[in-house]
């Protein structure tokens, strides 16, 4: 909780110095590609209010973060994607905004160029986005049990090593590949006292279902406890038979 408050509070400081000195001390050679362009170019793009604007672009967005961190601090579990989304939306789009003040030769290639970057950005992150939030189901076979959804697979009751049935998930260090959300992590993080694991916790709710199989640590749960327990007995059972 402190980390993210510290990366959200850094973000918005950064956007505000980088935006006041853009529009108010006029370093416009902090603009990508501002410095290298021919210096008629620049006089043209000083004049139509490119570099100002860019600037104000800055300040707005970080200004708009500003006003969303306090969602943080509350019972509202999607806080850091709107703030993040919203970071996103603002500045992509303002580039689209800004290709109207390019210079006329440049401005159509502009506005396709920034377009393309807003397309190919906010898509794979929007499905991306959903398909973590429809997380994950557990289906039990009779020789195998299947975890679905994004980092999901099959597995053979015979690899099962052992079961247990967890009061509380162990602390996870860091994230090495996969969906840290406020209300889900699913994909492979580091796990205290279990190294690298594969988790599918829907956080806040316990128990917690730990599988051991010969190339896999598996930590699992459902929002419904006696799901979870119902798992547990298949395994346990599957397991004492192997």
């Amino acid at each position: 909780m402190i980390g993210l408050v510290i990366t959200q509070i850094s973000v918005i400081l950064l956007f505000l110095i980088l935006g006041w000195a853009v529009r108010f001390k006029k370093a416009y050679w902090l603009i990508s590609g501002f410095a290298s362009r021919p210096e008629i170019e620049q006089e043209q793009l000083i004049n139509s209010g490119y570099p100002q604007k860019t600037g104000s672009l800055l300040i707005g967005t970080a200004v708009g973060m500003l006003v969303l961190l306090p969602l943080t601090f509350t019972g509202f579990r999607f806080a850091v994607e709107v703030q993040f989304g919203f970071m996103l939306v603002v500045l992509l789009g303002g580039f689209i905004y800004l290709s109207r003040y390019e210079v006329p030769a440049k401005r159509k290639r502009s506005y396709i160029i920034a377009l393309i970057l807003f397309i190919v950005t906010l898509v794979p992150l929007i499905y991306l986005t959903l398909s973590s939030h429809k997380g994950y189901e557990m289906a039990l076979a009779k020789d195998s049990f299947e975890i679905s959804g994004m980092y999901g697979d099959e597995w053979d009751y015979r690899d099962i090593q052992s079961v247990q049935l967890l009061e509380e998930m162990p602390e996870v260090t860091w994230k090495q590949n996969g969906i840290g959300l406020p209300t889900l992590s699913q994909g492979h993080f580091k796990v205290t006292g279990y190294g690298s694991s594969l988790l599918f916790i829907q956080k806040g709710h316990t128990p917690i279902l730990y599988i051991e199989l010969k190339e896999d640590q598996i930590f699992v749960n459902s929002k419904v406890s006696a799901e979870t327990e119902s798992w547990y007995k298949v395994m346990k059972e599957e397991a004492d038979i192997k």
